[in-house]
Protein backbone atom coordinates (compact mmCIF):
# COMPACT_ATOMS: atom_id res chain seq x y z
CA UNK A 1 0.00 0.00 0.00
CA UNK A 2 2.98 2.20 1.02
CA UNK A 3 4.55 2.08 -2.51
CA UNK A 4 1.08 2.49 -3.96
CA UNK A 5 0.72 5.40 -2.03
CA UNK A 6 4.03 6.55 -3.67
CA UNK A 7 3.88 5.63 -7.15
CA UNK A 8 0.38 7.79 -7.03
CA UNK A 9 1.87 10.61 -5.69
CA UNK A 10 4.78 10.74 -7.81
CA UNK A 11 2.63 10.52 -11.07
CA UNK A 12 0.70 13.68 -9.56
CA UNK A 13 3.56 15.49 -8.89
CA UNK A 14 5.52 14.65 -12.61
CA UNK A 15 2.25 15.82 -14.20
CA UNK A 16 2.33 18.87 -11.97
CA UNK A 17 5.85 19.57 -13.55
CA UNK A 18 5.04 19.17 -17.01
CA UNK A 19 1.57 20.83 -17.04
CA UNK A 20 2.51 22.96 -20.56
CA UNK A 21 2.61 27.00 -19.65
CA UNK A 22 1.26 29.64 -22.19
CA UNK A 23 3.07 31.84 -23.59
CA UNK A 24 2.85 35.27 -21.22
CA UNK A 25 4.19 38.85 -21.81
CA UNK A 26 7.06 39.49 -19.19
CA UNK A 27 7.27 42.62 -17.78
CA UNK A 28 9.95 44.78 -16.44
CA UNK A 29 9.10 47.65 -13.43
CA UNK A 30 10.24 50.34 -15.75
CA UNK A 31 7.41 48.77 -18.23
CA UNK A 32 4.42 48.34 -15.24
CA UNK A 33 6.00 52.26 -14.33
CA UNK A 34 4.81 53.52 -17.97
CA UNK A 35 2.08 51.52 -18.57
CA UNK A 36 -0.53 52.41 -15.68
CA UNK A 37 0.84 56.26 -15.90
CA UNK A 38 -1.08 56.26 -18.94
CA UNK A 39 -3.75 54.05 -17.97
CA UNK A 40 -4.60 53.59 -14.76
CA UNK A 41 -8.26 55.17 -13.88
CA UNK A 42 -7.45 56.61 -10.51
CA UNK A 43 -4.90 59.07 -12.32
CA UNK A 44 -7.11 59.85 -15.23
CA UNK A 45 -10.02 60.86 -13.01
CA UNK A 46 -6.94 62.90 -10.82
CA UNK A 47 -6.26 64.72 -13.94
CA UNK A 48 -9.63 65.61 -15.09
CA UNK A 49 -10.12 66.73 -11.37
CA UNK A 50 -7.24 69.45 -12.22
CA UNK A 51 -8.95 70.31 -15.41
CA UNK A 52 -11.81 70.94 -13.60
CA UNK A 53 -10.01 73.41 -11.33
CA UNK A 54 -8.43 74.97 -13.81
CA UNK A 55 -11.61 75.85 -15.64
CA UNK A 56 -12.91 76.88 -12.58
CA UNK A 57 -10.12 79.53 -12.38
CA UNK A 58 -11.02 80.98 -15.84
CA UNK A 59 -14.51 81.18 -14.83
CA UNK A 60 -13.20 83.38 -11.82
CA UNK A 61 -10.89 85.51 -13.97
CA UNK A 62 -13.44 86.24 -16.71
CA UNK A 63 -15.10 88.78 -14.05
CA UNK A 64 -12.32 91.24 -14.64
CA UNK A 65 -13.22 91.56 -18.47
CA UNK A 66 -15.82 93.60 -20.28
CA UNK A 67 -18.74 91.76 -20.28
CA UNK A 68 -20.81 92.74 -23.54
CA UNK A 69 -23.88 91.33 -25.31
CA UNK A 70 -25.75 91.97 -28.53
CA UNK A 71 -29.38 92.01 -29.19
CA UNK A 72 -32.38 91.70 -32.11
CA UNK A 73 -35.74 92.52 -31.64
CA UNK A 74 -38.33 92.23 -34.04
CA UNK A 75 -41.99 92.75 -33.24
CA UNK A 76 -45.12 93.03 -34.85
CA UNK A 77 -48.22 95.19 -33.17
CA UNK A 78 -51.55 95.28 -33.52
CA UNK A 79 -54.01 98.20 -31.93
CA UNK A 80 -57.33 99.22 -32.71
CA UNK A 81 -57.20 97.86 -36.36
CA UNK A 82 -53.51 99.50 -36.66
CA UNK A 83 -50.80 97.45 -37.75
CA UNK A 84 -47.11 98.46 -36.21
CA UNK A 85 -43.62 96.91 -36.73
CA UNK A 86 -40.68 97.66 -34.54
CA UNK A 87 -37.29 97.16 -35.40
CA UNK A 88 -34.05 97.25 -33.46
CA UNK A 89 -30.73 96.06 -32.72
CA UNK A 90 -27.77 96.65 -30.56
CA UNK A 91 -24.69 96.19 -28.52
CA UNK A 92 -23.86 96.75 -24.43
CA UNK A 93 -21.29 96.26 -22.02
CA UNK A 94 -20.58 96.61 -18.43
CA UNK A 95 -17.09 96.60 -17.17
CA UNK A 96 -16.12 96.22 -13.26
CA UNK A 97 -14.30 98.83 -11.66
CA UNK A 98 -14.08 98.09 -8.01
CA UNK A 99 -15.93 95.45 -5.89
CA UNK A 100 -13.03 95.38 -2.72
CA UNK A 101 -10.97 92.93 -4.31
CA UNK A 102 -13.27 90.36 -4.44
CA UNK A 103 -13.04 89.10 -7.58
CA UNK A 104 -9.21 89.54 -7.06
CA UNK A 105 -9.42 87.07 -3.87
CA UNK A 106 -12.15 84.70 -5.86
CA UNK A 107 -8.81 84.13 -8.57
CA UNK A 108 -6.27 83.75 -6.40
CA UNK A 109 -8.72 81.25 -4.37
CA UNK A 110 -9.46 79.42 -7.45
CA UNK A 111 -5.50 78.85 -7.84
CA UNK A 112 -4.66 77.51 -4.79
CA UNK A 113 -7.44 74.98 -5.83
CA UNK A 114 -5.57 74.49 -8.90
CA UNK A 115 -2.23 73.98 -6.79
CA UNK A 116 -4.63 71.28 -4.42
CA UNK A 117 -5.68 69.44 -7.14
CA UNK A 118 -2.06 69.04 -8.56
CA UNK A 119 -1.01 67.89 -4.81
CA UNK A 120 -4.19 65.37 -5.25
CA UNK A 121 -3.23 64.08 -8.45
CA UNK A 122 0.59 63.37 -6.99
CA UNK A 123 -1.23 61.53 -3.78
CA UNK A 124 -3.17 59.02 -6.06
CA UNK A 125 0.28 59.04 -7.90
CA UNK A 126 1.96 58.10 -4.69
CA UNK A 127 -0.84 55.60 -3.99
CA UNK A 128 -1.00 53.81 -7.55
CA UNK A 129 2.98 53.42 -7.18
CA UNK A 130 3.21 51.66 -3.97
CA UNK A 131 0.14 49.40 -5.15
CA UNK A 132 1.70 49.20 -8.39
CA UNK A 133 4.66 47.58 -6.78
CA UNK A 134 2.83 45.42 -4.42
CA UNK A 135 1.06 44.04 -7.42
CA UNK A 136 4.78 43.44 -9.43
CA UNK A 137 6.42 42.32 -5.96
CA UNK A 138 3.36 39.73 -5.20
CA UNK A 139 3.77 37.96 -8.47
CA UNK A 140 7.49 38.18 -8.16
CA UNK A 141 6.77 36.14 -4.84
CA UNK A 142 4.68 33.81 -6.52
CA UNK A 143 6.97 32.90 -9.35
CA UNK A 144 9.71 32.54 -7.12
CA UNK A 145 7.31 30.48 -4.71
CA UNK A 146 6.90 28.30 -7.61
CA UNK A 147 10.74 27.65 -7.81
CA UNK A 148 11.15 27.14 -4.30
CA UNK A 149 8.35 24.46 -3.66
CA UNK A 150 9.62 22.55 -6.75
CA UNK A 151 12.77 22.39 -4.90
CA UNK A 152 10.77 21.52 -1.85
CA UNK A 153 9.36 19.06 -3.35
CA UNK A 154 12.69 17.49 -4.65
CA UNK A 155 14.17 17.55 -0.43
CA UNK A 156 11.28 15.79 0.16
CA UNK A 157 11.20 13.30 -2.75
CA UNK A 158 14.90 12.79 -2.20
CA UNK A 159 14.07 11.87 1.73
CA UNK A 160 11.21 9.70 0.58
CA UNK A 161 12.93 7.50 -1.29
CA UNK A 162 16.30 7.39 1.27
CA UNK A 163 13.89 6.47 4.18
CA UNK A 164 11.97 3.80 2.00
CA UNK A 165 14.94 2.07 1.14
CA UNK A 166 16.01 1.81 5.04
CA UNK A 167 12.49 0.84 5.64
CA UNK A 168 12.49 -2.30 2.83
CA UNK A 169 16.21 -3.12 4.35
CA UNK A 170 14.63 -3.09 7.87
CA UNK A 171 16.58 -0.43 9.27
CA UNK A 172 13.99 2.00 9.66
CA UNK A 173 10.20 2.28 11.34
CA UNK A 174 6.74 1.80 9.29
CA UNK A 175 6.29 5.59 11.22
CA UNK A 176 9.30 7.29 9.56
CA UNK A 177 7.85 6.21 6.24
CA UNK A 178 4.92 7.09 6.63
CA UNK A 179 5.75 10.89 7.99
CA UNK A 180 8.75 10.88 4.85
CA UNK A 181 5.16 10.19 2.78
CA UNK A 182 3.00 12.96 4.07
CA UNK A 183 5.71 15.44 3.94
CA UNK A 184 6.21 14.37 0.46
CA UNK A 185 2.28 14.87 -0.26
CA UNK A 186 2.17 17.82 1.62
CA UNK A 187 4.96 19.88 -0.42
CA UNK A 188 3.38 18.65 -3.68
CA UNK A 189 0.25 20.27 -2.48
CA UNK A 190 1.93 23.60 -1.98
CA UNK A 191 3.30 23.64 -5.36
CA UNK A 192 0.41 23.05 -6.63
CA UNK A 193 -1.46 26.15 -4.72
CA UNK A 194 1.70 27.83 -5.56
CA UNK A 195 0.75 27.92 -9.32
CA UNK A 196 -2.66 28.61 -8.74
CA UNK A 197 -1.77 31.50 -6.58
CA UNK A 198 0.37 32.96 -9.75
CA UNK A 199 -2.81 33.76 -11.50
CA UNK A 200 -4.36 35.74 -8.95
CA UNK A 201 -2.14 37.96 -8.62
CA UNK A 202 -1.16 38.20 -12.08
CA UNK A 203 -4.70 39.45 -11.93
CA UNK A 204 -3.82 41.63 -9.72
CA UNK A 205 -1.38 43.52 -11.29
CA UNK A 206 -3.63 43.44 -14.40
CA UNK A 207 -5.91 45.93 -12.28
CA UNK A 208 -2.89 48.08 -11.19
CA UNK A 209 -1.61 48.61 -14.48
CA UNK A 210 -5.26 49.82 -16.08
CA UNK A 211 -5.61 47.33 -18.32
CA UNK A 212 -8.91 46.34 -19.23
CA UNK A 213 -8.92 42.90 -19.98
CA UNK A 214 -6.57 39.86 -17.87
CA UNK A 215 -4.23 38.22 -20.46
CA UNK A 216 -1.27 36.30 -18.28
CA UNK A 217 2.23 37.91 -18.05
CA UNK A 218 4.68 37.35 -16.03
CA UNK A 219 7.57 39.86 -14.56
CA UNK A 220 11.21 39.99 -14.43
CA UNK A 221 13.34 41.34 -11.62
CA UNK A 222 15.25 40.39 -8.23
CA UNK A 223 14.85 41.06 -4.72
CA UNK A 224 17.25 43.56 -4.49
CA UNK A 225 15.89 46.74 -2.31
CA UNK A 226 17.66 49.92 -3.90
CA UNK A 227 16.20 52.22 -0.68
CA UNK A 228 18.80 51.19 2.06
CA UNK A 229 17.77 54.42 3.88
CA UNK A 230 21.07 53.31 6.51
CA UNK A 231 21.32 56.64 7.75
CA UNK A 232 18.40 58.05 9.38
CA UNK A 233 16.72 61.16 6.85
CA UNK A 234 15.61 64.32 7.74
CA UNK A 235 12.10 64.06 8.60
CA UNK A 236 11.23 67.78 8.79
CA UNK A 237 12.83 68.67 5.27
CA UNK A 238 10.95 65.78 3.55
CA UNK A 239 7.58 66.25 4.27
CA UNK A 240 8.10 69.14 2.78
CA UNK A 241 7.72 67.15 -0.60
CA UNK A 242 4.78 65.01 0.78
CA UNK A 243 1.27 65.54 -1.42
CA UNK A 244 -0.91 65.87 1.60
CA UNK A 245 1.00 68.04 3.16
CA UNK A 246 0.94 70.22 -0.35
CA UNK A 247 -2.62 69.57 -0.76
CA UNK A 248 -3.56 70.69 2.66
CA UNK A 249 -1.75 73.81 2.46
CA UNK A 250 -2.84 75.20 -0.78
CA UNK A 251 -6.21 74.61 0.35
CA UNK A 252 -5.57 76.78 3.38
CA UNK A 253 -3.97 78.96 1.12
CA UNK A 254 -7.35 79.10 -0.52
CA UNK A 255 -9.12 79.25 2.69
CA UNK A 256 -7.43 82.73 3.27
CA UNK A 257 -8.70 83.91 -0.02
CA UNK A 258 -11.82 83.25 0.79
CA UNK A 259 -11.41 85.28 4.19
CA UNK A 260 -10.67 88.23 1.68
CA UNK A 261 -13.28 87.48 -0.56
CA UNK A 262 -15.97 87.29 2.08
CA UNK A 263 -14.53 90.88 3.44
CA UNK A 264 -15.04 92.37 0.12
CA UNK A 265 -18.55 92.09 0.60
CA UNK A 266 -18.62 95.06 2.84
CA UNK A 267 -17.38 97.17 0.11
CA UNK A 268 -18.94 98.94 -2.47
CA UNK A 269 -19.12 97.43 -6.07
CA UNK A 270 -18.34 100.17 -9.00
CA UNK A 271 -18.88 99.01 -12.61
CA UNK A 272 -19.30 100.97 -16.11
CA UNK A 273 -21.44 100.34 -18.40
CA UNK A 274 -22.15 101.65 -22.43
CA UNK A 275 -24.47 100.71 -24.63
CA UNK A 276 -25.44 101.89 -28.46
CA UNK A 277 -28.51 100.90 -30.14
CA UNK A 278 -30.14 101.55 -33.42
CA UNK A 279 -34.38 100.74 -33.47
CA UNK A 280 -37.74 102.28 -36.00
CA UNK A 281 -40.32 100.96 -37.95
CA UNK A 282 -38.61 99.87 -40.91
CA UNK A 283 -35.79 97.67 -41.30
CA UNK A 284 -33.09 98.99 -40.89
CA UNK A 285 -33.44 101.32 -38.70
CA UNK A 286 -32.23 104.33 -38.93
CA UNK A 287 -32.80 105.92 -35.05
CA UNK A 288 -29.44 105.95 -33.27
CA UNK A 289 -29.37 105.69 -29.14
CA UNK A 290 -26.81 105.34 -27.02
CA UNK A 291 -25.67 105.90 -23.03
CA UNK A 292 -22.98 105.73 -20.78
CA UNK A 293 -22.93 105.20 -17.10
CA UNK A 294 -20.93 104.91 -13.67
CA UNK A 295 -23.08 102.58 -10.80
CA UNK A 296 -22.85 102.04 -7.44
CA UNK A 297 -24.39 99.27 -5.21
CA UNK A 298 -24.04 99.11 -1.54
CA UNK A 299 -26.11 96.79 0.27
CA UNK A 300 -27.84 98.09 3.71
CA UNK A 301 -28.84 95.49 5.23
CA UNK A 302 -29.17 91.95 4.87
CA UNK A 303 -30.11 90.84 7.91
CA UNK A 304 -26.58 89.92 9.02
CA UNK A 305 -25.74 87.72 5.58
CA UNK A 306 -22.47 89.17 5.17
CA UNK A 307 -21.39 89.17 8.94
CA UNK A 308 -22.34 85.49 9.10
CA UNK A 309 -20.43 84.52 5.59
CA UNK A 310 -17.42 86.34 7.28
CA UNK A 311 -17.71 84.09 10.05
CA UNK A 312 -17.97 81.04 8.15
CA UNK A 313 -15.60 81.59 5.80
CA UNK A 314 -13.08 82.52 8.70
CA UNK A 315 -13.57 79.30 10.94
CA UNK A 316 -13.08 77.46 7.33
CA UNK A 317 -9.65 78.90 7.06
CA UNK A 318 -9.02 77.82 10.90
CA UNK A 319 -10.24 74.15 9.76
CA UNK A 320 -8.20 74.35 7.02
CA UNK A 321 -5.27 75.21 8.90
CA UNK A 322 -5.82 72.71 11.65
CA UNK A 323 -5.93 70.31 9.04
CA UNK A 324 -3.26 71.37 7.42
CA UNK A 325 -1.33 71.21 10.78
CA UNK A 326 -2.63 67.17 11.01
CA UNK A 327 -1.32 66.73 7.58
CA UNK A 328 1.98 67.42 8.33
CA UNK A 329 2.24 65.09 12.03
CA UNK A 330 0.63 62.64 10.07
CA UNK A 331 3.41 62.56 7.51
CA UNK A 332 6.01 62.87 9.96
CA UNK A 333 5.23 60.18 12.06
CA UNK A 334 4.33 57.86 8.46
CA UNK A 335 8.11 58.83 7.17
CA UNK A 336 9.18 57.51 10.80
CA UNK A 337 7.39 54.64 10.90
CA UNK A 338 8.20 53.50 7.18
CA UNK A 339 11.77 53.74 7.52
CA UNK A 340 12.22 51.95 10.60
CA UNK A 341 10.10 49.07 8.96
CA UNK A 342 12.39 49.38 6.30
CA UNK A 343 15.62 48.91 8.14
CA UNK A 344 13.74 45.92 10.10
CA UNK A 345 12.94 44.20 6.99
CA UNK A 346 16.50 45.06 5.43
CA UNK A 347 18.08 43.57 8.68
CA UNK A 348 15.60 40.50 8.77
CA UNK A 349 16.53 39.33 5.46
CA UNK A 350 20.32 39.30 6.16
CA UNK A 351 19.39 37.34 9.11
CA UNK A 352 17.09 35.18 7.28
CA UNK A 353 19.43 34.59 4.94
CA UNK A 354 22.10 33.37 7.28
CA UNK A 355 19.85 31.07 8.99
CA UNK A 356 19.36 29.51 5.42
CA UNK A 357 23.07 29.26 4.56
CA UNK A 358 23.18 27.73 8.14
CA UNK A 359 20.40 24.95 7.26
CA UNK A 360 21.71 23.96 4.16
CA UNK A 361 24.74 23.39 5.49
CA UNK A 362 23.69 20.98 8.29
CA UNK A 363 21.24 19.53 6.02
CA UNK A 364 24.23 18.31 3.88
CA UNK A 365 25.85 17.28 6.69
CA UNK A 366 22.72 15.76 8.34
CA UNK A 367 21.79 13.87 5.48
CA UNK A 368 25.53 11.76 4.87
CA UNK A 369 24.90 11.51 8.72
CA UNK A 370 21.56 9.86 8.56
CA UNK A 371 22.83 7.44 5.44
CA UNK A 372 25.09 5.85 7.42
CA UNK A 373 22.80 5.87 10.39
CA UNK A 374 24.85 8.15 13.12
CA UNK A 375 21.83 10.16 13.93
CA UNK A 376 18.02 8.85 14.18
CA UNK A 377 15.50 9.81 11.79
CA UNK A 378 13.46 11.80 14.11
CA UNK A 379 16.94 14.47 14.55
CA UNK A 380 17.44 14.35 10.72
CA UNK A 381 13.85 15.44 10.00
CA UNK A 382 14.10 18.23 12.30
CA UNK A 383 16.69 19.58 10.70
CA UNK A 384 15.11 18.77 7.08
CA UNK A 385 12.32 20.52 8.00
CA UNK A 386 13.88 23.76 9.60
CA UNK A 387 15.63 23.81 5.87
CA UNK A 388 12.16 24.02 4.14
CA UNK A 389 10.99 26.45 6.09
CA UNK A 390 13.89 28.58 6.17
CA UNK A 391 13.66 28.30 2.07
CA UNK A 392 10.07 29.45 2.71
CA UNK A 393 11.23 32.24 5.36
CA UNK A 394 14.23 33.76 3.57
CA UNK A 395 11.52 34.37 0.44
CA UNK A 396 9.06 36.13 2.17
CA UNK A 397 11.50 38.50 4.38
CA UNK A 398 12.86 39.54 0.57
CA UNK A 399 9.51 39.91 -0.82
CA UNK A 400 8.49 41.66 3.00
CA UNK A 401 11.66 43.82 2.22
CA UNK A 402 10.83 44.80 -1.25
CA UNK A 403 7.20 46.13 0.17
CA UNK A 404 8.50 48.18 3.25
CA UNK A 405 10.72 49.61 0.44
CA UNK A 406 7.69 50.91 -1.76
CA UNK A 407 5.27 51.78 1.73
CA UNK A 408 8.64 53.97 2.26
CA UNK A 409 8.95 55.52 -1.08
CA UNK A 410 5.13 56.42 -1.18
CA UNK A 411 5.91 57.82 2.34
CA UNK A 412 8.54 60.29 0.91
CA UNK A 413 5.68 61.18 -1.64
CA UNK A 414 7.31 60.05 -4.91
CA UNK A 415 5.36 59.53 -7.66
CA UNK A 416 5.08 57.13 -10.82
CA UNK A 417 7.80 59.15 -12.06
CA UNK A 418 10.14 57.44 -9.61
CA UNK A 419 11.80 54.45 -11.02
CA UNK A 420 13.58 52.60 -8.51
Amino acid sequence: MPQRVFLIISALTGYVFTVPVSAQEVLTWADCLAEAKKNHPDLVSAVESVNQEKAAQEAAASGLFPQTSADLDISRAKTSGTTANSYSYGVSGTQLIFDGMKTFSEIKAASESVAAAEANYRFASTTVRLNLRGAFVNLLKAQELVKVSEEIVKIRRDNLALIRLRYESGLEHRGALLTAEANFAGASFELARAKRNVEFVQRQLTKELGRKEFVPLAVAGDFTARETAVEKPDFDALVRNNPSVLNALARKNAASFGVQSARANFFPTVSGSAGAEKSGATWPPDNDQWNAGVSVSLPLFEGGLKTAQLAQARAAYRQAGADERGARDNAVVGLERTWAALRDALETVDVRRKSLEASEERSRIAQAQYSTGFIAFDDWIIIENTLVEAKKSYLEGQADALLAEAAWVQAKGETLEYAP
